[in-house]
């Protein structure tokens, strides 16, 4: 059975450490975030468990950070296409900073603050917009899991070696633009244009795709 876990104020060590460093639970989501970007995370469980349940709490609270990252000095400007569009890429580029932690972290719901706001910030912009409730919530839908979804596949991408990334960017200019047009003639015509677009995230075109839409639906 997990150990219960204390609030940050009464459970943040008073003495520091060995090292001279005064732990909290911040400190540790930081540090970890930081480890993560450089491929590993090797802590003593016996630190962790004294600030979390466990690993997969550890792994909530750094997908938490990383969304109030993404909505640090946000503020609304009415305007409702102007400010999906920012949340939505905030949270994207936020999660894409830190490609090792997005992998862990996207496909998880915390339940925490920094997520609530997030949540709470897209559903107003969406019924202030004019958005009925029903409309609302599956705009919204669509938007956080396509926005998650983006930064998962982009930081899969960017977690990879250095040159197996390059390999696969590479394809591109290589192996696609050589396709003999009588085989593959959609391929070859549109080759160039592929070797550009391709290693690049698709994200932003997605994103306005999806606003296209919402603003269709409100102009009827």
């Amino acid at each position: 059975m997990p150990k219960p876990v204390v609030p940050e104020e009464k459970r943040r060590r008073r003495r520091p450490t060995k090292s001279g460093t005064v732990l909290s639970e911040r400190l540790i989501v930081e540090t970890a975030l930081r480890m993560l970007r450089e491929h590993a995370l090797d802590a003593d469980p016996s630190t962790l468990y004294r600030y979390f349940r466990g690993m997969d709490d550890l792994v909530l609270a750094i997908g938490d950070a990383l969304i109030g990252r993404a909505l640090e000095g946000w503020e609304p400007t009415g305007e409702w296409r102007a400010d999906l569009r920012e949340v939505g890429l905030r949270i994207h580029g936020a999660y894409v900073s830190h490609p090792q932690a997005a992998v862990l972290t996207t496909s998880r719901v915390t339940g925490r603050a920094n997520e609530l706001a997030a949540d709470e910030a897209v559903l107003d912009i969406l019924r202030t917009a004019g958005l009925p409730l029903p409309d609302t919530v599956r705009v919204y839908h669509a938007f956080i899991d396509q926005t998650l979804a983006f930064a998962a596949l982009d930081a899969a991408s960017l977690a990879l070696p250095s040159a197996s990334l390059r390999a696969d960017e590479d394809m591109w200019r290589s192996t696609y633009a050589r396709l003999p047009s009588g085989t593959y003639p959609r391929i070859a015509e549109a080759a160039p244009l592929l070797a550009t677009r391709m290693v690049t995230s698709a994200y932003p075109t997605a994103l306005e795709m999806l606003l296209d839409s919402v603003a269709a639906q409100l102009a009827a």
